[in-house]
Parts: structure tokens; C-alpha cells; sequence
């Protein structure tokens, strides 16, 4: 199954220049914990809430003149659409990422998450536990 038939394709993006304290407030508005980086459609960086906590809370900066430039993972990996869930997966745990952009042509069009593939595999094992339930005997 390629990513595209999970991944979401409503993802929230700001320019390098946005300050870190949009991005937080966007991030809760919005109800995600990311954001990615776009130079017109061209993702190039993604800051987190936890790039948030661990650059600038926890480094004891002065949020008001940061911004997404300052805090972002430049060193972004990205995903074609027709990359299979198994790809994704082991791209994700070979990085220790858990957000993953969907880019087509170098063009932004999707993300998926750790999460969204944890619901699809809880989902398949819903699935699985109904087949044994249906096939196992009364006790």
C-alpha cells in the first residue's frame, strides 16, 4: 500500500522567516506538532514542538528575534506518494524521525507520522483479532 492512501495531505507549512512564536502558536491553533518549512512549495526544513522545547526553551534564548530558520532540521527526509508503509517505516527508524513530508517532483504534498502508521497497524490487528475471534471455538 503506497503512502499517499495515509498520509495527510492538509499539511501545515511556514516560510524560514516565520518567528518561533508563530510557529507555536500555529502549532496550537492547529492542533499538530509540526511545521513544515517551505520555500514556495519546496519543503526545507521541519521544526517540531520538541525543537521548540529542546532550541529555544532549553537553551535559555530570547524567543522573540528566532526564527523558523534558526530552530528547524534542515536535514529533512522525505518520501515519493508511491512509497510502500514498509519504506516509510524503516526510513523513519533508520533516522529517528517520527514526521516524514511527501514530496512529489520536490513539490510539498503530503506527511505522514509515526502515529498514522501506529493506527493503521493497530487497525490490521483489530482485523487479525476479529478472524481469530470468528474462527476460534466457544469455551
Amino acid at each position: 500500500m503506497p503512502i499517499e492512501d495515509l498520509a495527510r495531505s492538509d499539511v501545515v507549512t511556514a516560510g524560514p522567516e516565520t518567528p518561533v512564536t508563530d510557529l507555536a502558536a500555529t502549532m496550537g491553533e492547529e492542533h499538530v506538532g509540526s511545521i513544515v518549512i517551505t520555500n514556495d512549495e519546496t519543503p526545507v526544513g521541519i521544526v517540531t514542538d520538541r525543537d521548540l522545547a529542546v532550541r529555544v526553551l532549553g537553551e535559555a534564548d530570547d524567543p522573540t528575534g528566532m526564527t523558523a530558520e534558526d530552530v528547524m532540521t534542515d536535514d529533512l527526509y522525505t518520501a515519493e506518494p508511491d512509497a510502500g508503509f514498509y519504506e516509510a517505516a524503516t526510513l523513519m527508524a533508520d533516522h529517528g524521525i517520527r514526521r516524514l513530508p511527501i514530496s512529489e517532483d520536490g513539490t510539498l504534498v503530503g506527511i505522514i507520522t509515526a502515529d498514522d502508521i501506529t493506527e493503521l497497524l493497530a487497525d490490521e490487528q483489530q482485523h487479525l483479532g476479529d478472524i481469530i475471534r470468528g474462527q476460534r471455538p466457544e469455551y
